[in-house]
């Protein structure tokens, strides 16, 4: 999986070994059990890399907006903007959390599925709006989130969705894909079987 990463990616995974580089791989083997490949292609600019981390740590500190409806939402962005690092990492991430398998497999065809609230829906439907170009966000949608969240969870499920923006179009640009953190939840039998393309590619 490793080499045919290395194989498309565009720029190289090979990261200089600056001291930065040199803890966040550590730190990464140690929470992860492997690199991320973001970390490594962002290592080529030390003071990206740095910035990247400290805006994720205070992401990590937002507790307004639900943890599973958060996960939705960044990984409907993700699999509209066709990012496979994005959506294999979230769906490892949320299956660690302790989130439904069933709720994570079924987000690329969430309109054709069963498992979701109505709440889900919207929030699936307003990352997608959201993710498109333009975005294609409503006033009714946005109405029936703001009177089921409140306006303080609305808007961090929008600076989410914004930031899973980010995340995506920035891997896919660099040409990353999947490192295989969906099929370690698959091997321990914690998921259904997987048949999207997204997390596989």
């Amino acid at each position: 999986m490793s080499l045919e990463v290395a194989a498309m990616a565009r720029v190289s995974l090979t990261a200089p070994r600056t001291r930065l580089f040199r803890l966040v791989e550590w730190y990464s083997r140690r929470a992860y059990g492997k690199v991320l490949d973001p970390a490594r292609a962002l290592a080529h600019n030390p003071r990206v890399l740095w910035s990247d981390l400290r805006f994720e740590q205070s992401l990590a500190k937002w507790n307004r907006l639900d943890p599973d409806l958060k996960a939705l939402a960044e990984m409907a962005s993700a699999a509209a903007i066709g990012c496979s690092w994005c959506v294999d990492f979230g769906y490892w991430v949320s299956r660690e959390r302790g989130m439904a398998p069933e709720k994570l497999h079924d987000v690329p065809v969430w309109r054709d599925s069963d498992v979701y609230t109505p709440l889900e829906r919207d929030v699936l439907a307003y990352a997608e709006a959201m993710t498109a170009t333009p975005p294609t966000v409503d006033d009714d949608l946005t109405a029936r989130l703001r009177d089921r969240l409140g306006e303080p969870a609305l808007v961090e499920l929008t600076a989410m969705v914004a930031v899973e923006n980010l995340r995506s179009r920035m891997n896919s640009a660099l040409g990353l894909k999947s490192q295989g953190f969906k099929d370690t939840c698959e091997a321990t039998g914690s998921a259904r079987p997987a048949d999207d393309a997204a997390a596989r590619d």
